[in-house]
């Protein structure tokens, strides 16, 4: 697996992906009007502008995708998406500890990410790779967002 810079011209694929991806979400939460489902061409090109994209692609076709910035020591991880029919295969787990092994440096000092309190196999991926609860912040009536973090541990 190859976890590679996304470009602008992929960004069209990787929206078509997120709403494959978050189907499963939207029926887990009865909700259709999830941010990540209602997300435009031209939403996506803005925060392409503020975030770092990477893509694994697969015989030319993009099957997982997470984007990601940096603030105030901080690394944001969003959107981490697996094709549902790549799902299962560690996939999500090889990017995440990819993401944190490219990031790993004195400027980063922890990682932040978020998924919502009904999304158990996000939580059981994010637990199992050291991410703990901090809070969680209503999205809508239906869904908590959980905001995990990590912090770096440095080996002197």
């Amino acid at each position: 697996m190859n976890l590679e810079l996304a470009s602008e011209q992929d960004l069209n694929q990787i929206l078509e992906l997120q709403r494959k991806a978050f189907r499963g979400q939207a029926l887990i939460y009865n909700d259709f009007t999830l941010p990540s489902l209602t997300q435009t061409i031209d939403d996506l090109k803005k925060e392409f502008k503020d975030k770092t994209f990477y893509k694994v692609e697969e015989n030319g076709k993009i099957i997982a995708s997470v984007r990601c910035f940096i603030n105030n020591q901080t690394l944001y991880i969003e959107k981490l998406i697996v094709d549902p029919d790549f799902q299962n295969k560690g996939i999500g787990t090889t990017i995440m500890n990819e993401i944190e092994d490219r990031y790993s440096s004195a400027a980063i000092k922890r990682y932040e990410l978020s998924t919502g309190h009904k999304s158990d196999r996000n939580l059981h991926l994010y637990k199992k790779l050291g991410y703990k609860e901090m809070r969680r912040v209503p999205l809508n009536d239906n869904c908590n967002l959980i905001v995990l973090e990590k912090v770096e541990k440095r080996t002197v």
